[in-house]
């Protein structure tokens, strides 16, 4: 019997699983520990934010997901570059003098982390129907987010009651079972008849016919503004103590709990996508996120707060972030997806870079309702002036219904 052509958008939650739990363990457990260990958030803050910076740079690496072996094949090799560099960062010692190294082992463990998404974004190309690449991007950021909620999470109960290598064990073994759904799936083979180089040529040219396009500029300017970043996620569980929360209110917060809302709010930010179109849900959901921050930053330090907070501003991120995948994916069209796709979402990392280091200079200098406050204010600006933009591109015809 022929294999199936299309797949179920579910399946993408699965795929990008394993790098959401990497992304987990670096943005909420190991902030929370090395806080812990006396580093100020502001340090802290650098270290992660190494971390987002290794997505900058993804597209660089990208074209072998289009060019060698197969997208499935490159999914294994990710997932184990992924799961063996997380092993490695559970046994260097946290301690300031070693920040450097720490700064090196983040970077290349979300590098190596990156190779599982990688191919993930040829996959939804290739092998989601055009009506439901909405629910597909939604499903992917679903796994993303509830991937950092158990990374994050799971990985701080675990190390905080048993030790550092105990979670990375058990972490790398839950993405590996995670990865196994990539064999319910066809394959994509990779363009046999071009040698790499010429292969190569053409991409650059595709990239630049892409770039070329106003709206497509103009999705690509989005992306790199301060909106919609959740740069706060990353140092929720550091600042946690001024909400006076504990370790495990801060593990089942920041991890499980906003792991499940988040994966919600993507797959109803996705639905939104499909129903509403991509603009609607995009400027609406950095619009929400925002006005949650502020929200947040204006009610009293206490440990119910700090939970409804991060959970709201979990909810809030997944709508932004199934509707920002939406949005990729209108930009990206068929051809090369995978290096266009990794294109764009790597320049979208770049907000998130800027952003992380912004709110750990804002919380030494002003606190972390502070910190909320200059995030959401950021945000709600910028929003204002896309949409400003948008509506004249509009008008003049520039917004296509679809980009081959």
């Amino acid at each position: 019997m022929e294999e199936k052509r299309f797949t179920n958008p579910f399946y993408i939650f699965f795929l990008v699983l394993p790098y959401g739990i990497s992304s987990g363990f670096v943005s909420v457990t190991l902030p929370f520990l090395l806080t812990k260990n006396n580093f100020p958030v502001a340090m802290t803050a650098a270290i992660v934010s190494a971390g987002v910076a290794s997505n900058v740079w993804r597209f660089l690496w990208a074209p072998v997901a289009d060019l060698t072996l197969t997208l499935r094949k490159w999914y294994w090799i990710g997932v184990v570059a992924c799961t063996s560099t997380l092993l490695w960062l559970c046994i260097t010692p946290l301690t300031i003098k070693g920040e450097f190294l720490l700064i090196v082992i983040v970077f290349v463990s979300q590098v190596s982390a990156t190779f599982v998404v990688l191919p993930v974004g040829g996959i939804m190309a290739h092998r989601i129907e055009e009506t439901k690449k909405g629910m597909a991007a939604g499903w992917y950021q679903a796994g993303n987010l509830g991937g950092v909620g158990i990374g994050g999470g799971a990985g701080l109960w675990l190390a905080t009651h048993y030790s550092l290598m105990v979670a990375g064990v058990v972490l790398c073994a839950a993405s590996v079972v995670c990865a196994l759904v990539v064999q319910l799936i066809k394959d994509v083979e990779c363009n046999k008849e071009n040698t790499i180089m010429h292969q190569t040529v053409l991409m650059g040219k595709d990239l630049l016919s892409m770039v070329r396009i106003p709206i497509v500029l103009f999705i690509l300017i989005v992306f790199l503004m301060p909106m919609g970043t959740g740069a706060a996620s990353n140092l929720f569980s550091a600042i946690a103590g001024d909400w006076k929360t504990d370790a495990d209110t801060v593990a089942l917060a920041t991890g499980l709990l906003s792991g499940v809302v988040s994966a919600v709010g993507c797959v109803i930010g996705g639905w939104v996508a499909d129903k509403w179109g991509v603009w609607i849900g995009y400027f609406g959901s950095v619009t929400i996120g925002a006005l949650v921050a502020l929200g947040m930053a204006g009610l009293p330090y206490l440990p119910i707060m700090y939970i409804g907070g991060v959970l709201f501003y979990a909810f809030g991120l997944g709508l932004v972030n199934a509707s920002f995948s939406a949005l990729t994916l209108y930009a990206t069209g068929k051809k090369n997806a995978a290096t266009k796709y990794a294109l764009l979402s790597s320049l979208s990392n770049i907000p998130i870079v800027y952003m992380t280091e912004v709110d750990g200079w804002g919380h030494d200098k002003y606190g972390s309702k502070g910190m909320l406050v200059l995030e959401s204010a950021l945000c709600l600006l910028f929003v204002v002036i896309c949409l400003f933009f948008l509506k004249k591109m509009k008008e003049r015809n520039l917004v296509l219904k679809s980009i081959d």
